[in-house]
């Protein structure tokens, strides 16, 4: 898959996300990737830095253009952390852990993003507006409720899945409750 490619796909899915779930600017999305599923290996089995050099440059650029902030999964090595600029992390005020994440210890494309953010921080966790997985990372762990899935034509990024889910705001109320 061409570097294009990926910048066109993550751009599109970007927009999606922003457009569905109505996410104001200072919204957050965040990506959970597997450069091994991409690559066309099995999860956690084949990590492709270069590759996550890309995917992280690539959501980056669509977030910003947007008025967004981009979050990024770490693997189970870390506990599932987000990688995101100190700006976003405190303004959330969420949880700041120590860890520097490695292609093989956090995954390829958190690593990438720790380099390419002007204030790297790392969070315990976040609920963010939306969510980006690309090759089944479970990242939905890391949405606001209520999360509600979203599809779009181009559904894989190499070899791995693509999706996608948006927060909307809990109905409550009951039978007598009127929604907007």
């Amino acid at each position: 898959m061409l570097q294009n490619d990926i910048f066109t796909i993550i751009g599109k899915a970007v927009d999606a996300l922003q457009q569905a779930g109505e996410i104001a600017p200072g919204g957050m999305i965040v990506l959970g990737c597997s450069t091994s599923e991409v690559a066309g290996a099995r999860i956690g089995k084949g990590s492709v830095p270069e590759l996550g050099q890309i995917i992280a440059s690539a959501m980056l650029e669509a977030c910003r253009k947007r008025g967004l902030y981009a979050a990024f999964q770490c693997c189970e090595h870390l506990n599932r952390a987000i990688v995101m600029e100190q700006e976003a992390l405190d303004a959330r005020r969420l949880t700041q852990v120590k860890a520097v994440p490695q292609p093989k210890a956090g995954g390829s494309v958190p690593a990438a993003a720790w380099k390419l953010l002007s204030r790297p921080a790392l969070a315990v966790n976040v609920q963010a507006d939306a969510a980006i997985d690309i090759g089944d990372t479970l990242v939905g762990m890391h949405i606001r409720p209520v999360a509600v899935p979203l599809r779009m034509e181009e559904n894989r990024i190499g070899h791995a899945n693509l999706v996608m889910a948006y927060s909307r705001l809990p109905f409550i109320g009951g039978s007598r409750a009127v929604y907007e």
